[in-house]
């Protein structure tokens, strides 16, 4: 379809129709130019159409569907493959429903425990995000059907998500909020980008041109659509000529009518609105020629994949020999999740899953009871329940107790009010503990809780909302019969006071201060050296690894240049398992505040028992790279970065160094205020202040150790963080502020 030959056939207001919805769902059609409307809906982890009355809060039923894990769970897998093929069988299951656009996967980075709708975003970090994001979004977009990445831009929490104001710094946002949606949208070509309800700095994201256009399209080269969240539209026309595409939902023809009076008056050029127009026509276009006839829907084998990938995502964070259980080992199921798991969280992607399985349905080969032990609907301790709990955890061998957040505790539309388990719960924990040592639990939750109880169990299983066949996954690695490969995309934090936004969320009014900067999750636990629960990365297994052999293919490089990194690693157990090998850059402490390590590789292998495989990464400039904001530039300090490979952000197996010469001549602004040590940066600075300053003693008469030991170290201070001017005033009258101008003069022109 020639798209631009059929803009130029409608007329006004058919292409300002074409920019906003025709309903809830689908965007409109053109029947005199025989233009089709084409279906969205939601996801990211099942797909939520609706056939008849539509919201966008997950409230009115939607088909049966296949609810994979959530954000927060397929992070964890650190698989690339595994997402891909997730995108891939969600892609299928679209076209077998003549659903166009499917709208995620959501990226925005895990700020705060707090954030209720956390249990949908992937990580802390943005690299691993945006990895997983593209990968998500290449299996979707090969079945020839788009996806929406969002929420565009620093969406982070609910509290006011409509009306706040995310107040960010332009080497933060650029680092991490911007970092999560980059590397997706630049390697995976989402086919649209949905732009979140708040402000960025004061401006809409709805109506923020420097990030829908001059970022999104002009620096990352973005060609699709860019979509309203539903009902972030503010002002129509300033949003359209911002880079807003399509207003969704429907606005009953009124911003329809605002653009057209635009057009007529004026205020808004035609071609914005053409360019708008072919936009989501090419999208539509792309979708209606690619249809695929034989697409089925297949839910059975669709919940069988969601069992392997819940599978794939479990966490293993505790492990006092315990775990695997032998089958016949007699086990207590306490807790009200093992008979009805929470496996997804409420709002926009609430699935209207196609079955569930429970971990005590799927157990029921195993010599296990169950006993309920709390009630899910209120956080109220009933002494019967616990009572029945301790008196089958007395007779049991294992006591597994099934624990996590009820639906109440996080949601789209609200945040968590604490980062604790319902009280009910941790009482249960405490006193089975006191009558059988060994206790598991297993935790179903979307983000981080606190666990006071973490010293009195053997085992601790954290299955995320694992999606409807969360209880077989389980089940299977509690038993052995998978072995757990996942590792946390989020740092636990011993409590929430320790979060570095802790002080700052939810902001006051509609403003809402990212004062904690680039330090979000291990940036900042690891920078500061504290105590936490778990690390970001950690993840155990029921056989274990060495890495050995590690090189570099250089010890010293340009900027400009890549570096290669080889690591052997071996599975020195006696079970197959899958290692998550992660590459965290170390810089050296330069001028530039800076994380003392961040995630810029990692890549998940499977191994048999004696197994080795060699694993490689290809570093680039952005690796070793931060945000300079006197640039408006990558850029790279000069020194000697750490090249650390391991587990987690805490457990590094294998390190070396490189050294990075940077090629980019960065040179301090000279005025009679610059430091000598600034202006000794500069090449030839050194001959030029040696020739000026002549015999000069800066310090005259400070001889020996005349105002004490440190004399010495001080005066090299002083003269380090000595501004320019002070040649006049420490001189001894040798040199005249006219000639340290002169001096400055000839230092301007180096």
């Amino acid at each position: 379809m020639n798209v631009k030959e059929l803009v130029a056939k409608m007329t006004l207001e058919e292409k300002a129709g074409l920019c906003s919805g025709q309903d809830f769902w689908h965007t409109k059609a053109v029947e005199r130019l025989q233009i089709p409307a084409m279906m969205v809906s939601d996801g990211p982890h099942g797909l939520r159409k609706q056939d008849e009355s539509g919201d966008h809060l997950g409230i009115n039923e939607s088909i049966k569907a296949v609810c994979f894990p959530a954000g927060c769970a397929t992070a964890a897998s650190f698989d690339r493959e595994l997402l891909y093929k997730v995108g891939e069988t969600l892609g299928k299951e679209c076209q077998a429903e003549g659903v166009g656009v499917i709208l995620g996967p959501a990226v925005n980075i895990k700020r705060s425990p707090l954030c209720g709708r956390n249990f949908e975003y992937f990580s802390e970090d943005p690299y691993l995000a945006s990895e997983i994001a593209a990968s998500q979004i290449k299996g979707v977009q090969s079945k020839n059907v788009g996806t929406s990445i969002k929420h565009f831009l620093a969406n982070n929490q609910e509290h006011r998500r409509m009306t706040s104001s995310s107040e960010i710094d332009e080497r933060t946002l650029r680092e991490i909020y911007l970092g999560a949606f980059e590397g997706a949208v630049t390697q995976a070509k989402p086919w649209t980008v949905m732009c979140s309800y708040n402000k960025i700095n004061g401006t809409y994201a709805a109506e923020n041109k420097t990030y829908l256009t001059e970022v999104l399209r002009n620096e990352w080269g973005f060609d699709g659509f860019v979509v309203s969240d539903w009902g972030a539209v503010n002002d129509r026309v300033p949003d359209l000529e911002a880079g807003l595409d399509l207003e969704m939902p429907t606005s009953f023809g009124l911003n329809d009518k605002k653009i057209v009076e635009a057009v007529k008056t004026g205020t808004l050029a035609e071609e914005v609105l053409d360019q708008a127009v072919e936009r989501i026509l090419n999208i539509v276009y792309r979708f209606e020629e690619n249809r695929d006839a034989t697409a089925v829907f297949d839910r059975e084998a669709d919940h069988a994949l969601a069992r392997k990938v819940a599978s794939e995502c479990i966490v293993l964070l505790k492990n006092d020999g315990i775990l695997p259980f032998a089958e016949e080992r007699r086990a207590a199921f306490i807790g009200a999740f093992a008979e009805k798991p929470r496996y997804q969280g409420g709002g926009s992607s609430h699935i209207n899953a196609s079955q569930t399985e429970s971990a005590l349905e799927m157990a029921a080969g195993y010599p296990v009871v169950y006993a309920k032990g709390y009630d899910t609907k209120e956080d109220q301790v009933d002494e019967e329940l616990v009572a029945e709990a301790v008196r089958a955890a007395k007779e049991a061998e294992v006591a597994v107790i099934f624990a996590g957040l009820p639906d109440a505790f996080e949601s789209e539309g609200y945040d968590r009010q604490h980062m604790r388990l319902p009280e009910c719960q941790n009482y249960l924990i405490r006193e089975i503990c006191k009558v059988n040592e060994n206790v598991v639990v297993v935790l179903h939750n979307g983000s981080p809780v606190e666990m006071p109880w973490a010293d009195q169990v053997k085992g601790i299983l954290e299955v995320y909302l694992g999606g409807q066949a969360v209880g077989g996954a389980t089940v299977d690695v509690l038993y052995g019969k998978v072995n757990p490969s996942g590792h946390l995309a989020e740092t636990f934090p011993l409590k929430l006071q320790d979060n570095p936004s802790y002080l700052y969320y939810v902001g006051e009014g509609n403003k809402v201060e990212y004062r904690e900067g680039v330090f979000v999750g291990y940036r900042y636990y690891d920078t500061k050296e504290m105590d936490v629960l778990f690390p970001f990365g950690h993840g155990l297994s029921y056989t274990t690894f060495a890495y050995s052999n590690m090189k570099l293919d250089k010890t010293e490089m340009n900027d400009t240049e890549t570096l290669t990194v080889q690591v052997d690693v071996t599975n020195t157990g006696d079970r197959f398992g899958k290692e998550v090998v992660q590459l965290y850059v170390m810089p050296p402490k330069g001028n530039v505040i800076r994380p003392v390590k961040e995630l810029k590789g990692f890549e998940k292998i499977g191994l048999h028992p004696g197994e080795t495989k060699t694993v490689t990464f290809t570093l680039g400039k952005r690796a070793f790279a931060y945000y300079d904001t006197d640039l408006h530039a990558w850029n790279v300090e000069s020194g000697s970065y750490r090249i650390a490979l391991g587990q987690s952000s805490r457990n590094i197996l294998a390190n070396q160094e490189v050294q990075v010469h940077s090629t980019t001549q960065k040179r301090p602004e000279l005025t009679m205020d610059t430091m000598f040590g600034d202006i000794m940066t500069i090449p030839g600075a050194k001959e030029v202040m040696a020739e000026a300053m002549g015999a000069i003693s800066v310090f005259d008469g400070m001889q020996g150790d005349s105002l004490g030991e440190g004399t010495g170290d001080m005066m090299e201070a002083m003269m380090r963080y000595m501004p320019l001017r002070g040649l006049t005033a420490f001189g001894g009258g040798k040199l005249t502020f006219a000639e340290v101008e002169k001096l400055l003069e000839k230092l301007r022109r180096l």
